[in-house]
């Protein structure tokens, strides 16, 4: 179904995403590398990629509010720490996919596991 879990940062391929200037604090953008979706956000100058998908129902979660560091699923209210993934409210029970992110020379890059 879906694989939930912390991107380890050295086994993984950076993709630019945007400019560090074009995601401002408080602001989210919402990112495909190849078939994975994600959403990105700037929480008080820190950035953060999760995947956009709820493990409770498979619903998009990048609409939902941001309260500290977790995101409230639109949908049933399941709440998801931003900078870990891990399920901090029910109805959900599984952690989701938490991206690891850095900023190379201005851009905002996102590491995806590697191809093998």
């Amino acid at each position: 179904m879906y694989n939930y879990h912390e991107v380890e940062p050295d086994s993984v391929h950076y993709h630019p995403i945007a400019d560090v200037s074009e995601l401002g604090n408080g602001e989210t953008l919402y990112v495909e590398i190849g078939d994975l979706e994600l959403v990105v956000f700037n929480i008080a100058g820190e950035i953060f990629a999760i995947g956009d998908v709820c493990s409770h129902d498979g619903a998009p979660l990048g609409e939902g509010e941001i309260e500290n560091y977790d995101l409230v699923c639109p949908r049933h209210g399941a709440r998801f720490d931003v900078r870990s993934g891990k399920v901090t409210a029910l109805p959900a029970v599984e952690d989701i996919t938490a991206y690891p992110v850095r900023v190379t020379d201005g851009q905002v890059e996102i590491g995806v596991p590697a191809e093998e």
